[in-house]
């Protein structure tokens, strides 16, 4: 205790001779002997035990991830673009009853924010309910939108394969009452576009229908009360063999071993136009109204997928169930075929890297007066697809730039910094990309080696010489080539050196 009495002692001295705006060595004295008398005292006393960790589920990323990230994302939004999509934005956190029993029994990862005495408030799970809720809100029949923002999942994260709790989507919908099947086909034309643009290797887009699914279910007797409940177990076939997703049906859901059996027959099916050909003379689901529909769609799909030039990586798979509730038509999901092994490199495991689906119920559960506006859309697993290119770029050993600046202002002779500031703040105006050290007096070789560190292709160098001639020196850092080029040419050669080929 008289430790701690002649801490605070001392402490009231080193407040004391700050007030009185004392002699600053003196306080220095005295603030380093308090800090000596603290940390003899050891505990608590004067320290913030900090655990400096990201909280589980989330991660920063680097200048270099952020670079990568910034491909990805250009890429997709220039396709979303291309196909004539306008943007939007929504509240990270929506109220609690917009978000609940839209999810089946995924609902359970959702973040419920503590009340705050106010209104009850969940973090977004995905991008679709809220977009369905700004439709409804708003009164929107028709937007076709994309959306690229942050959401979150009480998941348990698989951080290496690419599973977060906070992680970004990029979705693309389209809203309104058009003909079948043709916003659908533009849908999965987008998927193969931005799959194929960010050549991530070999790629497959599973297709199903809800309603097959559903007649499916209900021709192989499964009570209409567990559809969505082994909806869910269906789901876990591309993660599960079937015989544990049989046992979970029988098991865990109560099903009867009949029934899962006739589902085993099905669920193994997928194929093309040939298969969906077949399934509309099955004797069973030819019987059922909602299949039957959901078959003649699949066809008009095909059809379409087959003009748009993409129907080699698409296939009929009565397996695909997604779980989530909201979706009444056709569903897809996109996953990377399983890589060979490239120099050392390990196959990523990554699975599914898109998935959407038509929903055509969900702004209606909004409306105040049931309105439906059907919709379609696509969900891009970004951070999944960005897993697999932070490998790979890892196991390449490729540099990457972390910045766009095309000229270093640098100087080989002292006293020029009036000069380079000049200079620089001509480019800037000009639109140029530039930077200078940020040294009076800066050696050449120094500025030389910030940009074979930081991949700046050019410098402009300006010394008494050249100022005398009109003149500046601008050397390509790769070649070590110098020219000679006058001032008011600068900006327009810098331009021309570095402009994409």
């Amino acid at each position: 205790m008289a430790e701690q009495a002649a801490v605070r002692e001392q402490a009231e001295l080193v407040r004391r001779l700050k007030q009185d705006k004392a002699d600053p060595d003196e306080i220095a004295k005295e603030v380093s002997k308090l800090l000596e008398m603290k940390a003899q005292l050891g505990g608590e006393e004067g320290k913030h035990k900090f655990v400096l960790k990201t909280p589980k589920g989330t991660r920063d990323y680097s200048p270099k991830q952020m670079a990568i990230r910034e491909r990805v994302f250009n890429a997709i939004v220039t396709c979303f673009k291309r196909h004539g999509a306008e943007v939007i934005d929504t509240p990270v956190f929506e109220l609690k009853e917009t978000l609940t029993g839209k999810y089946g029994e995924d609902s359970k990862l959702i973040y419920d924010l503590k009340d705050q005495g106010g209104e009850l408030l969940s973090l977004r799970y995905d991008l679709t309910v809220p977009f369905a809720r700004y439709l409804a809100m708003n009164k929107i029949t028709n937007i076709k939108r994309y959306h690229i923002a942050k959401v979150y999942r009480r998941d348990n994260p698989a951080m290496t394969r690419g599973r977060y709790r906070e992680f970004y989507q990029c979705d693309f919908d389209i809203a309104g009452q058009f003909d079948p099947m043709i916003p659908d086909a533009e849908c999965l034309k987008i998927v193969h576009e931005i799959l194929s643009d960010l050549q991530l290797g070999d790629f497959l887009v599973k297709v199903n229908d809800r309603r097959i699914l559903d007649g499916m279910f209900a021709v192989c007797g499964v009570p209409d009360s567990k559809f969505r409940t082994i909806c869910s177990s269906v789901d876990k076939l591309d993660k599960m063999p079937w015989e544990e997703v049989r046992s979970e049906m029988v098991g865990e859901k109560g099903l009867s071993p009949e029934a899962a059996d006739r589902i085993g027959e099905y669920v193994r099916l997928h194929g093309g136009l040939e298969l969906i050909e077949r399934l509309l003379q099955d004797p069973r689901l030819s019987q059922h109204k909602l299949a039957k529909e959901g078959l003649g769609d699949m066809k008009l799909l095909f059809e379409y997928l087959a003009l748009l030039g993409i129907t080699g990586k698409i296939s009929f798979d009565l397996s695909l169930a997604r779980g989530l509730d909201y979706y009444t038509g056709v569903i897809f999901e996109a996953v990377l075929l399983q890589q060979e092994k490239e120099h050392g490199e390990e196959p990523a495991g990554v699975g599914s890297v898109a998935g959407g689906g038509r929903y055509d119920g969900l702004v209606g559960m909004f409306d105040p007066k049931g309105r439906k506006v059907p919709c379609v859309g696509v969900s891009i697993g970004i951070e999944r697809i960005f897993s697999i290119l932070e490998q790979r770029l890892e196991a390449s050993e490729e540099k990457i730039r972390t910045t766009e600046t095309q000229v270093l202002v640098a100087s080989a002779q002292k006293k020029l910094l009036e000069e380079r500031l000049k200079l620089i703040s001509e480019l800037w105006d000009a639109g140029i990309k530039a930077e200078v050290l940020y040294k009076k007096n800066p050696k050449l070789l120094n500025q030389l080696q910030y940009c074979e560190d930081t991949g700046i292709p050019l410098v402009a160098i300006v010394g008494e010489q050249e100022l005398k001639d009109g003149v500046v020196k601008l050397r390509v850092v790769a070649t070590r080539e110098e020219v000679s080029v006058p001032r008011e040419s600068l900006v327009e050669e810098i331009r021309m050196r570095t402009s994409p080929p």
